[in-house]
């Protein structure tokens, strides 16, 4: 059951810390396998990623000993999917295009005298899109992930994934992805960081994986760039005593039935919405089809904590920096606009982190484990590159000669003063 935690009992601050404690660190015997794994791919290339694949997926590469998806097969999985399906994810496609258009980020120009500075905004060039496989089916993971690349202007966006289920299929066609490739695991961020001879090497990996891709985007972080580190999803649902058992116990499930790591907590100023929200988990989770992953998350993870004022739920909510934070009190607007750590905020009991996982628009990939601290959602802008342009001519390096020369003094670098000053000698030696 949830845990209900009351300001009354023993060790209650001791066990608020504990709650807003979360890594990402993996255990280090799989920081030691996906080491062993990036090293293999990176020295055998594509005999690494067929005999890894083959080893734990059990899948042999096609005919022309690639996992790459043709463009005939691809097509013909992906009209497998239903009508209302397919739809559904096309809406859902449109949402989040128009959203993230509004992101797209500009460079400017400024002029300093005779100095000309710019800051120049260009897409990448190549993009890998990790997708989660198997038995799961996750289309929005594709949209959310490909769609802002697209809007971004990225040059070809490859998806990786162990098992692609036709709505996984359907979903990459309508989002633009470019290429598709049957793998997944460690094997295949390290394909996508290292490139081999069929799996062309990106400059950034995104998207969701279990602990395995988790720690192999982080080893490869430097060779290419990443989005995160994620671990476990979460939700934090602020309430009053007004808020609706049903609805958040149901919001809570939402984020149970993800992973039997998810954490679903509930912060309420009403000890009988704690104890009714409670009862109703238990009640909900008897027809729930995937229990045996929500279960373990309500029993390990599962909490509902008391406190004393809407004051001390935000103070919470903020130290615990939530993937999702869901505001159901009174006034949920004004209550949100004080909030600064989450990942993204979900205002008003009509407003289920459900809308926010598939149709709304902002896109679902959240910095998860308290990095919303510092982090920002998943956009346009993880997509794209700034270089600077610095052009001065003779009498702007002339008027800054002297602070350059000054400072180069300072840190030692006599070769950064005389790189200066040497535009200005006048052939005798003196400038």
């Amino acid at each position: 059951m949830i845990a209900v935690l009351r300001p009354d009992q023993p060790h209650y601050r001791a066990r608020l810390e504990t709650l807003c404690r979360r890594t990402t660190e993996a255990a280090s015997d799989v920081e030691e396998k996906v080491a062993q794994i990036l090293a293999d791919v990176r020295g055998r290339g594509d005999d690494a990623v067929r005999e890894l694949t083959e080893r734990f997926d059990q899948r042999g590469p096609g005919p022309d000993g690639s996992y790459e998806l043709s463009a005939e097969a691809w097509d013909a999985r992906a009209a497998e999917v239903t009508p209302a399906v397919r739809t559904a994810i096309e809406r859902a496609a449109e949402r989040i295009r128009a959203f993230h258009e509004q992101q797209k980020p500009t460079g400017y120009v400024m002029t300093d005298g005779g100095a000309r500075l710019e800051l120049r905004t260009q897409p990448l060039a190549r993009v890998g899109i990790y997708v989660p496989g198997g038995t799961a089916r996750y289309p929005s993971s594709v949209l959310m992930t490909a769609v802002p690349a697209r809007v971004a202007g990225v040059g070809e966006v490859v998806m990786v994934t162990p098992g692609p289920s036709p709505e996984t299929l359907c979903a990459a066609r309508v989002a633009g992805v470019d290429r598709v490739f049957e793998i997944g695991g460690a094997q295949a961020v390290a394909a996508l960081a290292y490139g081999t001879a069929t799996v062309p090497r990106v400059d950034k990996i995104v998207g969701p994986g279990n602990q395995w891709v988790a720690v192999a985007k982080r080893m490869v972080f430097g060779e290419v760039d990443i989005d995160s580190v994620a671990g476990p999803s979460e939700v934090l649902i602020v309430a009053d005593d007004g808020a609706d058992p049903r609805w958040i116990a149901a919001d809570l499930l939402a984020q149970a039935e993800h992973d039997t790591e998810a954490r679903p907590i509930l912060v309420t100023t009403s000890a009988e919405l704690a104890e009714a929200v409670a009862r109703e988990v238990e009640t909900q989770l008897e027809s729930l089809p995937r229990v045996a992953i929500a279960r373990p998350s309500i029993d390990r993870y599962g909490t509902a904590v008391i406190v004393d004022s809407l004051d001390d739920a935000l103070e919470l909510a903020e130290r615990y920096a939530p993937e999702h934070l869901e505001l159901q009190v009174r006034d949920a607007r004004a209550v949100a606009a004080r909030v600064r750590r989450a990942g993204a905020i979900f205002v008003g009991a009509h407003t289920p982190e459900a809308a926010g996982d598939y149709t709304a628009g902002p896109n679902h990939v959240l910095p998860t484990g308290g990095a919303a601290r510092y982090a920002s959602p998943l956009g346009v802008y993880d997509y794209v590159k700034h270089t600077t342009v610095l052009e001065l001519d003779r009498a702007s390096l002339a008027a800054q000669a002297a602070d350059i020369r000054a400072l180069a003094e300072v840190e030692g670098l006599d070769a950064h003063g005389r790189a200066v000053a040497i535009r200005f000698d006048d052939g005798d030696g003196e400038s």
